[in-house]
């Protein structure tokens, strides 16, 4: 038999349970303003029935999948090159002893200190200098925001894996050497497969960054068929007269498909690529 639930576990579970209906009401309200025929964000009489136009205008009459597919690229891009970069970085940080580690673990750190924003006039002259203008028009094109993404990221994400690979045991590497493998070897076949859980983390991270990122795109692209998702719903609501919150709580819903589609497929990795890398010993 189920023992009772004291006073105390009682109360736990009502401010549990009030936290998660607190919570899940502004995915509520943005679900029903989609569903609104008309542009109104409130309830009433002038909101008009219930719908599925919004959606249907987001796909017929609407940049909004143009949007979608450019976040996708800058965000996987961004995610796999930050991936290559780190996963070396994070391995030689953990393994390797050579002159200049611990300050460069401090520099690391230290990067994490300051915000993207701080470093936006030094971004501008930087992608200026490599020529990544959209040709004929005012503006950067994707691969200059891949780049930002790439390089901002790195900082923590090299960090994770440092952490993650001091907790995996170094004899592993060891017998593989004395077997006669290789360095390279030893870190794709033997090191590299025990890497998944915080790979995909890291993965997953530096995707959703980028993804709901929307001040430094919003800077660097200027022309609306580069747009990103998160600077592209901007032009539902941005006009003084003409604004729809409706078709943006529409493409709000639709928008945040992918990254739930990710974190439902991805979700096993991620406690055990969080905490392992939390505790050493």
């Amino acid at each position: 038999m189920r023992r009772a639930l004291g006073p105390l576990q009682m109360l736990i579970h009502v401010v549990l349970l009030a936290s998660v209906v607190i919570l899940l009401m502004p995915v509520f309200w943005v679900v029903l303003a989609s569903l609104r025929e008309f542009g109104s964000l409130y309830g009433g009489g002038e909101s008009g029935p219930v719908s599925l136009k919004n959606y249907g205008k987001l796909l017929t009459t609407s940049q909004f999948m143009l949007w979608v597919r450019n976040s996708l690229f800058v965000c996987g891009l961004s995610a796999f090159l930050s991936l290559c970069f780190t996963t070396t970085a994070g391995y030689a940080f953990a393994r390797f002893r050579f002159a200049g580690r611990n300050h460069g673990l401090m520099t690391l750190i230290i990067l994490q200190m300051f915000p993207a924003m701080m470093a936006m006039w030094a971004l501008y002259l930087l992608l200026d200098f490599l020529d990544l203008w959209t040709a004929g028009w005012v503006g950067f094109n994707l691969l200059g925001l891949v780049l930002v993404y790439t390089g901002a990221n790195v900082p923590f994400n090299t960090w994770m894996i440092k952490g993650y690979l001091d907790n995996v045991p170094k004899e592993l590497e060891e017998s593989a050497c004395i077997d006669g493998a290789t360095p390279w070897q030893t870190f794709r076949l033997v090191v590299l497969p025990l890497m998944g859980p915080i790979l995909v983390v890291v993965s997953l991270l530096t995707f959703i960054g980028a993804y709901n990122d929307f001040l430094i795109p919003s800077i660097i692209l200027q022309d609306d068929s580069q747009y990103t998702l998160a600077v592209g719903l901007r032009s539902f609501i941005s006009g003084r007269y003409d604004t729809n919150w409706t078709e943006f709580a529409a493409a709000s819903v639709m928008g945040a498909l992918p990254i739930l589609v990710l974190f439902l497929s991805l979700q096993r990795f991620l406690v055990e690529g969080l905490t392992k890398g939390a505790v050493k010993g």
